[in-house]
């Protein structure tokens, strides 16, 4: 992983990034020993990012993963 190069290989570490920070492995450890408003923040950001970036449609699709969405 390398950041700072160029935007494709930013994106492409990012990538591997958030699967590396997401692997079950890590996120059992690294999990209870967040603070609460660590926690917070991270779900915040994260869904701040998706808002920005998603349609109601994709969210639901991508990130629930539901097969189809009614508002």
């Amino acid at each position: 992983m390398f950041f700072g190069m160029n935007r494709t290989t930013d994106e492409q570490s990012l990538v591997t990034f958030l699967q590396r920070f997401s692997d079950e492995r890590l996120t059992s450890i690294l999990v209870p020993r967040m603070a609460e408003q660590e926690i917070h923040q991270l779900v915040d950001l994260c869904t701040a990012i998706m808002r920005n970036h998603l349609s109601g449609e994709e969210y639901h699709a991508l990130f629930l993963g539901e097969e189809h969405h009614h508002d």
